[in-house]
């Protein structure tokens, strides 16, 4: 007898599998952040996408999930486990380090936004209590997607990153007290909302009090435990159980669960298991986070565009724009640069998660009608979207911002007789690793670098070192590259490189250049556009430890140094057959030395 099978149960897993497997792989190729990858996924499958074609076209039921409540205790875990992992990276004695940017700029944050965005809605025509709920929930940034772009950037340990965490910690902890506020405006519930506030808050900081003392009498033993068995199963459950147990808790005393994950996660983090646990957890966090994703995606609906467009649009751009104009000065104020400013703001400028919650506290409380509840949900969910390219904006304009270093004028390249020396561009570890070994052998060098510590520093240690950039033609002349002996080229980025051998090249035709290259291809092409040679980091570095391994395990030295040396000449004989149409010059050991 066949055994029929309910599979509408796996719709969720499907989407969700299908989204990590196809379709973030495919926005990893375009270069596009997977955060907006997830999201489309949960607006082109959610019930405003292809579910809402579901009862016409039945197998599209199969891909779709049009009930988006079936997916948030997975997509709540999922954020619970991202704040868990944070609270590894921190500590308790880090956290109170943070308190000035948590209670100071984070409240600074939440009062002025909220505030300035309550005015604008009853300066709209909204009564003052929605317009305070709309000003609240506005006001709120996404923890979850400002962590998960600081992370993929590798961000989350520099000023912005600390920066924004601090603001956002601080909006996870007002969420409580705000939620209560916003229950208290019900009609219903006036008269009794504060003392109801007292008691929960009371609640939650005895239910934190208790985590914390637990955690630190329970949490060694247990992980001792689970590690002598040497089971990896067992040890992603405990770690399971501690996200599950701290945000289970704070979720039952009114506080975020989230939040209690944090917690557990700053209590395992002075543990000797911390590493292990962020290596078990991180695949974990990945998938669950990318489900929180596609849930918010599922919340865009497409007609409200339609119904409002220039609401939404003007809406998106006001949210942001005020958001930034608040957060960035404030961060100024509280001893930032304007470029540290500036990535703050654009990242805290969208909306956030919380902001759902508020508006459905509101919505059933009867302070806020669905006609203007959809308008403020698609803002949010649409202006975390622009997370992702708001990061890559700041990441732009930041550096610009950057106050331009005072260059002393004994720094500068003085009016020197035209003396034949090597000219080094670069004086980075390659550079002063190249001088060194000219000094060795007494050939006279002049070194150019447009790092003005770094020149500062060599200067004080006597190196002819000068602060310029050496791309421009007429630094060029200045050092009189018409005497030069030649020009050592150890620019770690290879379009500036390109630029000064190429202007060299054009400059004096019979120089000797020698230049840095990432790779073979890189080499082929410094060779084409004028480069006497080129030495590819990844083949050198490829040889070195082919010698070393050989001669460890007791090859003779004599054959080996044979053996490097062919195959160096074969490899830059490959490099050389990639660029046929340039003028390559051999330069044997003993030519080079006559020319030096």
């Amino acid at each position: 007898m066949a055994v029929s099978h309910d599979t509408t149960v796996y719709q969720e897993a499907l989407v969700v599998l299908g989204a990590a497997g196809v379709v973030i792989p495919l926005f990893h190729r375009l270069r596009l952040s997977p955060v907006l990858g997830f999201m489309l996924v949960g607006a082109v499958v959610g019930p405003f996408g292809l579910a809402s074609l579901a009862p016409g076209l039945p197998w599209l039921a199969a891909i779709t999930i049009s009930n988006p409540d079936s997916m948030q205790p997975i997509a709540e875990l999922g954020v619970a486990l991202l704040l868990f992992m944070i609270g590894l990276e921190l500590s308790f004695e880090r956290l109170w380090l943070m308190r000035r940017l948590v209670f100071g700029l984070g409240f600074l944050q939440v009062a002025l936004c909220a505030s300035l965005l309550t005015a604008i809605e009853i300066e709209l025509g909204q009564d003052w209590t929605a317009a305070l709920v709309i000003g609240l929930a506005l006001a709120m940034s996404s923890t979850a997607v400002v962590v998960q772009v600081l992370s993929e950037e590798k961000r989350l340990n520099s000023p912005t990153g600390r920066t924004s965490f601090a603001i956002l910690l601080f909006q996870d902890l007002a969420v409580v007290p705000v939620l209560f506020a916003v229950g208290a405006l019900d009609p219903a519930n006036r008269g009794s909302g504060s003392a109801e506030l007292g008691i929960a808050l009371g609640r939650a900081a005895v239910a934190v009090a208790v985590i914390v003392a637990l955690g630190r009498l329970v949490l060694r033993p247990l992980f001792r435990s689970v590690a002598r068995t040497r089971s990896a199963e067992l040890f992603v459950a405990a770690c399971l159980l501690v996200v599950l147990a701290t945000g289970l808790v704070t979720s039952a005393v009114g506080l975020s669960m989230p939040l209690g994950a944090l917690i557990g996660g700053l209590l395992l983090a002075v543990t000797e298991y911390r590493r292990q646990v962020e290596v078990t957890i991180e695949p974990f966090k990945g998938l669950f986070l990318g489900v929180f994703l596609i849930s918010v995606g599922m919340s865009l609906d497409v007609r409200t565009v339609a119904a409002h467009p220039a609401l939404v649009f003007d809406g998106i751009v006001g949210v942001v724009a005020l958001k930034l104009l608040v957060i960035a000065p404030l961060s100024r104020a509280f001893g930032l640069t304007w470029g540290t400013s500036l990535q703050t703001g654009l990242l805290l400028g969208p909306g956030g998660e919380f902001g759902f919650v508020i508006i459905a506290v509101a919505l059933n409380a009867h302070l806020l009608t669905p006609d203007i509840a959809s308008p403020v949900l698609f803002i949010t969910a649409l202006t975390m979207a622009t997370i992702p390219g708001l990061s890559m904006l700041g990441n732009r304009l930041a550096p610009r911002l950057a106050p331009k270093a005072e260059v002393d004028s004994a720094l500068l390249l003085p009016d020197t007789p035209s003396l034949p020396r090597v000219i080094i561009a670069g004086f980075g570890r390659v550079g002063q690793t190249v001088a060194a070994m000219l000094e060795m052998h007494k050939v006279p060098y002049v070194a150019i670098d447009s790092n003005v510590d770094r020149v500062s520093a060599q200067r004080r240690q006597g190196k002819p070192v000068y602060f310029g950039d050496m791309t421009q033609i007429e630094l060029l002349r200045r050092v009189h590259l018409d005497t030069a002996r030649a020009l050592v080229v150890t620019l770690d980025a290879s379009e500036p490189a390109d630029r000064l051998v190429a202007a060299a090249r054009a400059e004096r035709g019979d120089l000797l250049i020698v230049a840095r290259a990432r790779d073979a291809a890189h080499a082929a092409h410094l060779y084409r556009t004028g480069a006497s040679d080129a030495v590819p980091e990844t083949i050198e570095a490829s040889l070195q430890l082919s010698e070393a391994v050989l001669v460890d395990v007791g090859v003779p030295m004599g054959p080996v140094i044979a053996t490097i040396h062919e195959k160096r000449a074969e490899l830059q004989a490959a490099i050389k057959a990639m660029a046929p149409g340039a003028e390559v010059r051999p330069l044997g050991r003993k030519r080079l030395r006559d020319r030096l």
